[in-house]
């Protein structure tokens, strides 16, 4: 009678042994992002929620925009008087950097404007075209401005000035949205060509590689 007490406890060891092993197989392998130099990569791309812009054209600019292609969203205003020509000249930079990759995978570079009063699409068009004529823009109503800017997590305020003007203070970070529409990286200020050219290459590869 002893002997089956003793087949017991086995079958309960093996059978615990065989419940961990299975757990390790079948647990989701956890998501490394690709080193970069300076780089936040999101393990999984972060759904945007509807966007109400036009762009540069005065055509409809809505979330399914960014479906299909890969693109460098950067927020800013055509009055802005240093950080956002200086970090669209960098991003024109990038854009030649870029061009031995495949069409599909080259970058599109969006500038949306978080001065809505000023920046119609009649201004837009002829600013951001003067970086690089393939250069995008985005404007919209107030409360659509606020709304982008919040789902890209983007601080901007409006600022008085002495003279009865104004100008706004933004963030300067520069975000890579993958053809998948949702938001996969964020490239952090100070902003340099070869640094953000290098980080999207491996942004890039590593998106391929887990598809």
């Amino acid at each position: 009678m002893a002997a089956r007490p003793l087949r017991i406890v086995v079958l309960v060891i093996v059978a615990f042994a065989t419940g961990l092993l299975l757990a390790r197989l079948l647990a989701p392998t956890p998501v490394v992002p690709p080193e970069t130099e300076r780089a936040t990569v999101f393990p999984a791309p972060r759904v945007l929620p509807p966007l109400e812009l036009v762009d540069q054209d005065g055509q409809p600019l809505t979330t399914g925009f960014f479906r299909g292609h890969w693109t460098l969203v950067f927020f800013g205003f055509t009055h802005c008087p240093d950080i956002c020509p200086t970090t669209l000249a960098t991003l024109a930079q990038v854009a030649r950097l870029l061009e031995d990759l495949p069409a599909e995978a080259q970058p599109r570079v969006l500038l949306v404007s978080v001065d809505p009063e000023r920046d119609t699409p009649e201004r837009l068009a002829p600013y951001v075209r003067f970086f690089n004529p393939g250069f995008l823009g985005a404007t919209g109503s107030l409360e659509a401005t606020a709304a982008v800017a919040s789902a890209f997590g983007v601080p901007y305020a409006k600022v008085d000035l002495p003279d009865g003007g104004y100008t706004l203070d933004h963030g300067s970070g520069v975000f890579v949205v993958g053809p998948s529409g949702g938001l996969q990286a964020y490239l952090s200020a100070p902003h340099e060509a070869t640094t953000i050219a290098n980080d999207y290459r491996r942004i890039v590869a590593w998106t391929e590689a887990r598809r």
